[in-house]
């Protein structure tokens, strides 16, 4: 216990995220590394580096947050005394927070504890499949913080944990991480019927390593992103290297990918975090199931907290023929009433009858959203969405942590588009046409005659939302400066998130970005 107490406090030292509770006896004065190496068990190690995935990435109120919120796809409008939050949801969407925004200080500090569990792993003689499956995890995470806020704390295994991390920036980062996601394939497995979607494979590794050379000109400048031939070729290669493996296609229903047995139903997750009773009800923060109970209303089934929608611009750049936009789905539908995509309209319990709203009016979800609600109708506001269909199966899965269904990081949809986009941007948009096409009559959705950049980022709003991409994609397309539907100015410092005054306090070598 005394190691456990040690580790922790040297973990919370290390990265400034609290102060430590006190010790039974003085720091390091009793466990040396080889006793240390003898009761700790690698793999135990290894699965809380997967277990901290959950609390970054699944919480709706932590990094998925500052990917979708001050993107053009989602939105948290305060109604009435619900979702206020003294205004934090609203700055996230109007581009006005600052260095000591709670959510943005907290996925700072999530993602970095994800960083250190993984770097851990490292320091306990692993086999090599453990250590290249830890490096994957780490190099994820330095891939978010990079992307966030364009500089990343970075410890090397053995590094003492009472000196401040050194900080990569930049080029130098995602170059540390393309040579670490490089240098690790040929030891992660290969994705396979014993190897599920939520073990880091070669392919996770592939596939990151495409959004690395995709967004590495972004990284550098995010400003004004730059693209050279050799990244987009690398794009493409790895790309070929995936496609030509055979073991994934696209999804014949695409909420499949989503749903709560989407572990087995799913033919194109390629990577995701393993979800259930035992599993992510152990684990700090949300799981699945608060990427529907945000957005339902109070009164649907499952009943929701009658929150987060998405705006009638987003909405719009959908065919209604397109199967992404939702509609009635087997195993939730027919057994709450409740559609899963885009809800708009009347909403229906599974009898057929209307539903109402706590003040009586028809629940009848309106284009019409503000970023402050306060009329009657404030709860009927805004078209709701429902990527993950809820968990009705499972025993209290439509409500918590119990539900089964896998949170979806990367899928081969992705690898196809961002083939397809580094054709474009390499002059052969021809070349890319029959790809995205190939996706879109999948989804059912009209073939185009020709794809641009602009078509290309319309493509990936309408395959990947609400997946914690958009902000992401935003950048990389120069449009996140961009005036959009609730957001009327913006300023190019955020670009990047401010790095939280706490972090600056203990890290002399972190610095605060331009602008705040």
């Amino acid at each position: 216990m005394h190691l456990y107490k040690k580790i922790a406090c040297l973990l919370l030292v290390g990265y400034g995220f609290a102060s430590c509770t006190k010790l039974d006896e003085k720091l390091g004065s009793t466990i040396t590394k080889g006793q240390a190496d003898s009761v700790i068990q690698v793999s135990s190690l290894l699965k809380s580096a997967y277990d901290a995935l959950q609390l970054p990435y699944q919480d709706q109120s932590n990094f998925w947050a500052l990917q979708e919120m001050p993107s053009d796809e989602a939105v948290a409008p305060t109604r009435g005394g619900d979702w206020d939050d003294n205004g934090a949801w609203r700055s996230l969407k109007t581009h006005t927070w600052t260095a000591e925004h709670g959510t943005i200080g907290a996925a700072f500090s999530n993602l970095l504890l994800l960083q250190f569990s993984a770097t851990n792993v490292l320091n306990f003689n692993p086999s090599a499949r453990q250590a290249a499956e830890a490096r994957f995890l780490r190099a994820l995470s330095m891939y978010s913080v990079l992307d966030g806020w364009g500089q990343v704390p970075f410890r090397e295994p053995g590094d003492n944990l009472l000196k401040a991390p050194k900080v990569l920036k930049g080029a130098e980062a995602s170059d540390f991480i393309i040579a670490e996601l490089t240098a690790i394939i040929n030891d992660l497995p290969e994705h396979s019927a014993t190897v599920p979607a939520f073990v880091a494979s070669k392919d996770a590794a592939r596939t990151l390593l495409m959004k690395c050379y995709l967004q590495k000109g972004a990284f550098a400048n995010p400003a004004a992103p730059t693209f050279a031939a050799a990244d987009m070729q690398q794009v493409i290669t790895i790309a070929n290297t995936i496609i030509s493996s055979g073991r994934y296609t696209l999804a014949t229903n695409y909420f499949d990918n989503f749903t709560q047995n989407n572990n087995v139903l799913s033919t194109e997750n390629i990577f995701t975090q393993e979800n259930g009773p035992g599993l992510s009800t152990v684990r700090p923060g949300n799981a699945a199931f608060c990427h529907w109970a945000p957005t339902l209303h109070y009164y649907q089934t499952p009943g929701g907290w009658n929150g987060f929608a998405t705006v009638s611009d987003f909405y719009d750049k959908f065919e209604a023929v397109d199967s992404r936009r939702g509609g009635p789905y087997t195993g939730v539908t027919n057994l709450t009433g409740t559609n899963v995509g885009f809800l708009i309209g009347q909403q229906y319990n599974k009898d057929g009858v209307a539903l109402k709203d706590r003040n009586g009016n028809n629940l009848i979800f309106t284009r019409e959203l503000a970023l402050s609600e306060s009329g009657n109708d404030l709860e009927v506001k805004g078209i709701r969405v429902v990527k993950y269909p809820p968990d009705m199966i499972t025993p209290g899965g439509s409500n918590s942590n119990n539900g089964n269904n896998d949170y979806v990081f990367l899928r081969y949809a992705d690898v196809l588009l961002m083939k397809a986009e580094a054709m474009i941007r390499s002059n052969d948009a021809a070349g890319a046409l029959p790809i995205v096409n190939d996706l879109r009559v999948k989804r059912k959705a009209t073939p185009l005659g020709a794809v641009d950049l602009n078509v290309m980022l319309d493509e990936r709003g309408r395959e990947f939302y609400w997946e914690g991409w958009r902000r992401h994609d935003l950048i990389r397309f120069s449009k996140y400066l961009a005036i959009w539907q609730l957001k009327p100015a913006d300023d190019p410092k955020n670009l990047l998130f401010p790095i939280p005054v706490n972090d600056l306090a203990v890290n002399p070598n972190l610095s605060q970005n331009p602008g705040y």
